[in-house]
């Protein structure tokens, strides 16, 4: 980690802070004056600066023009006298981080460097973690429709209006816009309109003067500052109310906006992204979302196919996210057998590629040995209902070797070994595949062993169904009385009762 630059002409304040950022373990070096640390700057940057905002020559100011106009994101904290707050504004307005009034409280003043400095690692993270994603994956037709398009937009600075379901990787794509963008190398900056209460989205959005309402201690920038010379993604768009829609629409109408309790206009040089699951034309004619915002943010639309209309990607898909859930955990990838697949590759994943991966997350730390049955799979997936499981045609060809596995809808599984009239539901394939694991294993009593868990299952959802009451279930199951009693006692079922 790089050094905290401290500058300051006061020789007492520099030392403070130098040894208590020493007692936290944070290397520091110090200037008496902006001059020195502008032409260090030259060989070098720090993690954070801190700099005072009065000394002989350069004032705090111009070097705070300096270091935003060649290191945007480097926090820069500007301390100043009391007196001095029509300075600290003008600092807020030039980029500063946060402001220190001296004379400060020093654990203030080590508690505010942290928060600087871990700022300043989060924005250090953000172009390495981009540079190592990979391009959107999917070899599927309506891929390849967004790749074009994205191609199409790349050095373009349009509006772009992204649609589709939720976890279709909307915000993916709304990066890839930006990397291949003229913009790539400014900020991306995110923001889930949805996700942010209404009372504090303004804020959010387009940030606040210190004193603007209550809670306001000091000046704050929002996204659209934050964006300045790069994108803004706004996620759910039409989840924003009603009246900030107008204020967006001003922004993006004459590129001006106000700060929350401010008098001064802010220019936005930014590309603006949006992004919806819902159907926009209805909220406009619900009176829920305005016509003229809607049309200004429908300049170009994107739709993002749902992972239904993408099957052939699901292998692609799978094979990656459990290479990176390994990698992130330091375990061996697990692999899926050729059925697993197959039956992943069938159910609906409502949640899209985001259920995919949280899949293979859960795959990668829960399922036993390195291959992948389907009988490992969350009991949840493997309980679908027939109708929930669809064709098996658009497959690649590696796939199809299973494709029999697949169910078409509302209609039974046809199973190698089994004969197509006799058919399959989701619990039998899984029980053949329990089936042949058993037979492999050369475990005697095969039969035995699967019956007195079938029975067992039976049983104890009978019992589940009538409250306890094995009499009931009985009926229900159409054995008789001293059966299930016999049963229950052999299989050690318990919970019944004779009521």
């Amino acid at each position: 980690m790089k050094p905290i630059w401290i500058v300051d002409d006061d020789e007492s304040i520099r030392w403070v802070l130098e040894k208590a950022l020493a007692r936290e373990n944070l290397s520091t070096r110090s200037f008496s004056n902006a001059r020195d640390a502008i032409a260090a700057l030259e060989a070098g940057t720090p993690q954070v600066l801190v700099s005072d905002i009065r000394m002989p020559g350069a004032s705090g100011l111009e070097l705070l023009q300096t270091v935003k106009a060649k290191y945007p994101g480097l926090p820069v904290i500007i301390m100043t006298a009391f007196s001095d707050l029509d300075s600290a504004v003008a600092a807020f307005q030039g980029g500063a981080f946060e402001y220190l009034a001296k004379p400060f409280d020093l654990e203030k003043a080590i508690e505010l460097i942290r928060r600087a400095l871990e700022e300043s690692l989060r924005e250090a993270s953000v172009p390495q973690a981009m540079s190592e994603t990979p391009e959107i994956l999917g070899q599927a037709p309506a891929m390849q429709d967004v790749f074009r398009a994205i191609g199409r937009l790349a050095q373009s600075n349009v509006t772009v209006l992204i649609t589709g379901e939720s976890g279709s990787g909307k915000e993916l794509v709304a990066r890839a816009l930006h990397k291949h963008s003229p913009r790539a190398a400014q900020p991306f900056i995110a923001l889930n309109t949805a996700a942010i209460p209404k009372d504090l989205l303004e804020s959010e959005l387009f940030g606040h003067e210190r004193g603007a309402f209550t809670g306001a201690q000091t000046s704050r920038r929002g996204r659209f500052e934050q964006a300045e010379g790069g994108t803004l993604f706004l996620d759910e768009i039409g989840d924003m109310p009603f009246d900030l829609q107008t204020r967006l629409l001003r922004v993006l109408s004459d590129g001006h906006f106000y700060r929350v309790g401010g008098h001064q206009p802010q220019k936005a040089n930014v590309r603006v992204i949006a992004a919806t699951h819902q159907n926009l034309e209805q909220r406009v004619r619900d009176g829920l979302f305005r016509e003229d915002l809607y049309h200004r943010l429908n300049v170009i639309r994107l739709r993002l196919p749902s992972l239904r209309e993408r099957r052939e990607d699901i292998p692609l898909l799978t094979r990656y996210f459990l290479a990176q859930s390994a990698k992130q955990l330091g375990v061996e990838a697990k692999r899926m057998s050729e059925p697993a697949m197959r039956f992943l590759s069938g159910l609906e994943l409502p949640g899209n590629v985001r259920q995919l991966e949280n899949l293979c997350n859960w795959i990668t730390v829960m399922a036993p040995g390195q291959t992948v049955e389907v009988k490992d799979l969350p009991p949840d997936l493997v309980s679908y209902p027939v109708d929930a499981i669809v064709p098996a045609a658009g497959l690649p060809a590696v796939e199809r070797s299973v494709a029999d596995l697949a169910p078409a809808p509302a209609h039974p599984v046809a199973l190698p070994s089994l004969p197509a009239a006799e058919g399959a539901t989701c619990w039998q394939i899984l029980l053949e595949s329990e089936a042949a694991s058993l037979l492999a294993s050369e475990r005697p009593e095969v039969m035995e062993v699967l019956g007195r868990q079938f029975e067992s299952v039976l049983i104890r959802a009978a019992l589940k169904h009538t409250h306890g009451r094995k009499n009931d279930a009985a009926v229900r199951l159409g054995i008789g009385r001293n059966t299930i009693t016999r049963k229950i006692q052999e299989l050690g079922i318990d919970g019944a009762s004779d009521d």
